[in-house]
């Protein structure tokens, strides 16, 4: 399936210029012209990639990318504006924003931004777990609970990527102890419950919702 990119632009003309290159380019296209619709479609339509005007109606696309980043959504966020003071700029990337294009700019210049950030968002993919607002980064070894880093030991990251890999699918106690501990572990089995509950007291630290669910007489689950 197409990749799908929100576009927020309250230039009409102009939003359906870029509308219709981006459509050629193969992506299917969201758009909204004011800052609150803008904002409700980046968190109800979940785009893989959002291109914002700073200047809009209702709201700025800078108040849309802090509000879209105090909640945890992480889409990459290109804003389009015709500010090109170096203090713009700054407050545009500490708002939460991955890039910047100045207006006015060539179409292939947005394409190849698009592009780019769409590459690295695949290649990010392959390397990271999600559910809900929980995030697992297998190379880096990094787990945030939305924004907050979350700082895990070798084995507690061992057992919620294994719960990772497949959410909402129940596993016995036996099941995780042969995959994460291994087929020779001599112990007692007792070592899952302990680290679920010291998965659940980092994971829940701030009053997040429980994801690791208890099956009773059977195992443990990731689900909401």
């Amino acid at each position: 399936m197409s990749a799908h990119i929100l576009l927020v632009e309250d230039e009409v003309k102009l939003a359906r210029f870029i509308e219709l290159e981006l459509t050629s380019e193969g992506y299917r296209i969201s758009v909204a012209h004011d800052g609150m619709a803008g904002l409700t479609l980046a968190r109800e339509s979940a785009p893989e990639l959002v291109i914002l005007d700073w200047m809009l109606p209702g709201m700025t696309g800078v108040e849309i990318c802090h509000r879209l980043r105090a909640t945890g959504i992480k889409v990459p966020v290109i804003l389009l504006t015709a500010k090109d003071e170096v203090g713009d700029r700054v407050a545009g990337l500490d708002a939460g924003a991955d890039d910047y294009v100045v207006k006015p700019f060539s179409i292939e210049e947005l394409l190849a931004r698009v592009r780019a950030h769409r590459r690295r968002t695949q290649e990010a993919d392959q390397n990271t777990l999600q559910f809900d607002d929980l995030s697992l980064n297998r190379r880096t070894r990094e787990v945030f609970r939305g924004q907050r880093a979350i700082e895990l030991t070798a084995k507690e990251f061992d057992l919620l990527e294994y719960l990772l890999n497949h959410p909402r699918q129940v596993y016995t106690r036996d099941q995780i102890l042969e995959s994460v501990w291994g087929y020779d572990f001599i112990g007692d089995s007792n070592i899952i419950e302990v680290y679920v509950r010291y998965l659940r007291l980092k994971l829940e630290e701030k009053g997040e919702k429980r994801l690791i669910q208890t099956i009773r007489r059977v195992g443990y689950v990731l689900r909401d």
